[in-house]
Formats: structure tokens, sequence, C-alpha cells
């Protein structure tokens, strides 16, 4: 196969050419992702792709869509006549949605969104906008309607946002794209939430996860390589506490590009795999990078520069490129900036990486031993205003001021001012929750602080009706939490609480309790099988019995570290 990307033409669009034996692939990419939505009217784009593939039917070849935070992706592959078709297909329908699906789709939508789990870290890093609204339900989906639509898809989905590419013997014969003329779309503006780095924040699950911006390079992509051989040494090879490190590397197609880290950790071991993740990054950033491991790194690198379908592979990459107005690289180049990489210029990217990096540690611990400031999860000030007190002992206070609504409790206090709002959920029982473009949110539930039907009016009347998302009702009303956390933080949930002196002397008791109980069941376990005078449905049955106690004795401590942080 050849390894030239040709570019040329198709009814205005630019395209790129590969030549490829086989079944012809194509795709046609537009510069339109999720980081181009508000919060409020999230999902619009993913709706848009499916609606535009709906005519297409369940055909012979294989066709999908896929929308990324900054581009949407239409690719087949098929016979020359089926490409033809698809492609036609998919520009006519993007032209014509077909609105007759549209509330189907919609379903289709929440029920695929119902088996997502989005990351947490890129709210945490950009906020609730821009390529932050990627952590975040597609809450807009529910209430677009067919003139959102349409508009959204003639602004966006046109041939001057779109690049087409396609890998086969020829470019196909009578292909004729009918797409309306725009404008090339620039990229997303990036968005912080962090107002310092390297941070860290605590989430529930297990293992750690780490992201750092660095400039888009060839030396950081084989940076992001030679980390993850780090990582699997130490973790899983040496130390043994990890099943899983490893790492990406995604150009973010604006110059920078982003390195994502994550190593798994059973309860027992998060300690052990944060402290070893933490090490390896610091080995990097005070320059101890083997040559060999950037020899193994940059061989397989060179690899799939050098394949016969290295090509093919780049097309959608490229296409992202020429979207981006970055014209793709010559694999020469590419090839010669691969084998200039020194170990010195790998240290240079790591140093950049903790400069930018964000760590999610698992709950109950902290980073900032290590250098990594606590991202906030809370607000310096509050506004000034009317101040409800919760009914409820000991809860939080809600202040509802010209500006903008606050909630304080315990010291911590949490503000989502009107101008800065992302979104507002709006349930019918009257509830209201404000999200900032910060990722902080304040709840404002009448019957939970007492607040007049005036004062509510005023509140709904100061945001745009743009930022509202109106909700189903809910089973039940919640209510100010009786331990008096201020608001939440940017993950949407309640910002844990500080470790008190009781729960820390309970964590203790019923963790040694819990840990002397599970070595016991541990015993019976492995020598209880052994003994002559008892069955084995006896030994299964008693060995279940030990584990159920120690999880029992266990949960109490669990609780604690899932629901506080310490001091």
């Amino acid at each position: 196969m050849s390894q030239t990307l040709h570019h040329t033409e198709v009814d205005g669009i630019p395209t790129l050419f590969a030549y490829a034996t086989g079944p012809m692939r194509a795709g046609l990419v537009f510069r339109v992702g999720v980081a181009d939505e508000t919060l409020a009217r999230s999902g619009i784009t993913h709706l848009v792709e499916h609606l535009a593939l709906h005519r297409q039917g369940l055909a012979d070849y294989h066709f999908n869509g896929a929308t990324k935070g900054a581009f949407t992706h239409f690719h087949a592959e098929g016979a020359e006549h089926e490409i033809v078709a698809h492609l036609e297909g998919v520009c006519a329908s993007l032209t014509d949605l077909p609105m007759e699906r549209l509330e189907t789709e919609k379903e289709i939508l929440r029920t695929e969104e119902a088996r997502r789990e989005p990351g947490q870290l890129p709210l945490w890093r950009y906020g609730a906008q821009g390529y932050g609204l990627v952590s975040y339900p597609e809450w807009g989906v529910r209430d677009l309607r067919q003139d959102d639509l349409r508009q959204w898809a003639g602004s966006w989905f046109t041939r001057d946002n779109a690049v087409l590419w396609i890998a086969g013997e020829r470019l196909p014969a009578g292909l004729s794209l009918k797409l309306p003329a725009g404008q090339r779309r620039a990229m997303p503006v990036v968005t912080s939430a962090l107002p310092t780095a390297p941070a860290y924040f605590s989430d529930g699950k297990g293992g750690v996860l780490l992201d750092s911006v660095v400039g888009d390079s060839t030396a950081a992509r084989l940076y992001a390589g030679v980390l993850e051989r780090e990582l699997s040494r130490a973790l899983r090879q040496e130390g043994g506490y990890s099943y899983t490190a490893a790492t990406d590397y995604t150009s973010r197609r604006d110059g920078f590009a982003l390195v994502t880290a994550f190593a798994d950790a059973l309860p027992a071991k998060q300690d052990a795999v944060l402290g070893g993740f933490v090490d390896v990054l610091a080995g990097l950033q005070a320059g101890r990078i083997a040559q060999g491991d950037l020899d193994a790194v940059r061989a397989h690198a060179d690899a799939s520069l050098t394949a016969s379908d290295a090509a093919v592979r780049r097309l959608p990459g490229a296409a992202e490129d020429l979207l981006a107005h970055r014209p793709p690289r010559g694999f020469d180049d590419l090839r010669s900036e691969l084998w200039a990489v020194t170990p010195q210029h790998l240290y240079g990217v790591a140093l950049e990486a903790a400069g930018t990096a964000l760590l999610q540690a698992p709950a109950g611990h902290s980073a900032d031993w290590a250098g990594y400031a606590q991202a906030p999860t809370g607000s310096s000030y509050a506004v000034t205003g009317t101040t409800f007190g919760s009914r409820r002992a000991g809860g939080p206070s809600l202040i509802v001021g010209s500006e903008g609504v606050s909630v304080t409790a315990g010291g911590q206090t949490a503000t989502v001012l009107y101008r800065a709002c992302a979104a507002v959920l709006n349930w019918p029982d009257g509830g209201r929750r404000f999200i900032g473009h910060d990722g902080l949110s304040v709840e404002v539930e009448p019957g939970a602080y007492g607040i007049d039907a005036h004062t509510m009016a005023t509140i709904d009347a100061a945001v745009h009706p743009s930022e509202v998302v109106r909700l189903p009702p809910r089973q039940r009303q919640p209510r100010p939490e009786a331990d008096g956390s201020a608001g939440t933080g940017p993950s949407g949930k309640a910002a844990p609480a500080r470790r008190t002196g009781g729960q820390t002397a309970l964590l203790v008791l019923f963790g040694v309790l819990a840990g002397l109980w599970s070595l016991l069941a541990l015993s019976y376990t492995v020598f209880g099988f052994s003994d002559p005078e008892t069955t084995t449905g006896e030994w299964a049955a008693l060995t279940v019995f030990l584990w159920a106690v120690g999880a029992l004795l266990a949960w109490p401590a669990v609780r604690v570290l899932r629901g506080t942080r310490r001091g």
C-alpha cells in the first residue's frame, strides 16, 4: 500500500485519499462536538448524528457515527456503490432530518446514557462548559425541538465545516455530497476550573487516574508510552499492586494533547498504588528515563508508521487536523522527528506534565503530601441577600441574592452566580439545582428551606430560559444534609465532610476487627478443607459464614471512608 495521503476535493469538501485494497472505507468528519454545546442543551450534536444515520436502515455493510469532544464522525466500510449511497444518504438526512424519529431517538439516547459512566477528570479540569461537558448527562435532549435541531445542523454540518476521507483503490465514481455552505469553525475555547496545578480530588472509585495537558508533539507521545512501561513495571511486575496500569495519548488538535494514566487497585492496596504511582511520576520528573524504555516505545511507534496500512489508519486523525487548520504531516517528517527524540526531550515533557497534572485519588485519600493542591469543592465567598435556614437541625443555610445563590455550612460555602450559570435543573415539585460554569452547584429546595413563592419566582426570573433544564418528577424531594455539607462539588456529589474524632475511632475499631476476623476466615479457608472430621459441605458453609461476618464488620469502616475525608 502507498504511504501517501492525497489531497483533493469533492463538491467543495476537502478530501483525503489513501490507496488501499479490499473493501472501501470512508468517513465524513465535521468540526462540531460536545464542547461546542452548553450544559443546558447538551446532547444536541449526538441527537443530530443519530437522526442522520436513521435512514441508512439495516444495511449489509458496516457503518456508524461518533460524537466526540470537538468532532463528529460518520464512517462506513463496504463496496464502492454502498459507500456512495451511504455518504449521499447521510448528507441528504443532515439537510432534511427525519423529524418523525425525533422522540424515538431521544429515548435511544437516554437508554445509551444509562449505560455510560463518564469520567470526572474533564469536569474538574474544564468545569461545566466546553470540554468538561463530556462528564455530564445529556440533559438538553429531553427539551430539544425540531427547530433547535434544524438550526444546529444548518450551522455546523456544512460543507465548509467538513472533511471527507476515503481509503480504496480509487475515488468512488459518481459521488455527490450536497451540503449547505457555511464556515469553518474555530476549535472550542479551552476553559479551566482549576485555580492551581498540580491538583487532586478524591473519588469514590478505587484506583488512581491522572491526566496532564502537554504540547502536542512526538516527544509527548513517546513520554506517554514510557510512562506506561514504568507504571506497569513498578505497580504490576515488581509491586504486584495493580492488574492494569496503562496510559493514553489524545491530541486535542489545538497544539496541545492530553496524557492520561491509570492504575487499578483493590481497597487494601490503594495506599500502595497511590504512593507507587506518584513515585513513578517523580522519577520521570527527576530525569530518570531509561534509554532502553525510550528505544522500545520508539520502535513500536516506528512500526506503526511503516506498516502497510499506516496511511489508512491516519485518515480520521488527519481529517481532524485539517478541520483544525493543521495540515497533516508527511510520514518521512514524522519518522525523522521520532528518531531525533532523546531522554532529555522526555524529561522536558515530564516537567511540563507535572505542572498541569490533575490526579483522581481513591476516596479517603489525599495527595497534598506529594505537592498536589486540593481541587476546589467550594467557593471563597457567599452572595449578599436573604438567608433561609434549613428546617433540619444542623443543616446548611441558603442565601438568595440579586447576584446568585449560596449555601453555607460548617465554614464551607458554594456559590453560583446567575451570570455564570451553566444550567438550572428544574423539577415539577419546585426543586432547583443551579450549576455554575466552574462545576459547583447549589440545591434550592423550597420545602426544605421554607422559601416563599415570591422568592422562587425571583430566582426563576434571574436566569435565561435557555439555561433551564426541565426534568420529570422525582420519586422524593431531597432535604439538606444533617451533617451540614455546603452544596455539591464539581462531580455533582456532596463534598465529603471532614472526618470527626468519633468517626476516626469507629474506622480504626471496625478496621482492626475486620482485619483480625479476615485472618481467621482466611486461615480456615486454607486449612479447614483438609480437616478429616469436616465434610466438604460443612467446610463451604462455614467458610461463607466467616467471610460474611468479616464483610459485616468491615462495612462501618467502609461507610466512614466513603463518606468522609481526612481533616
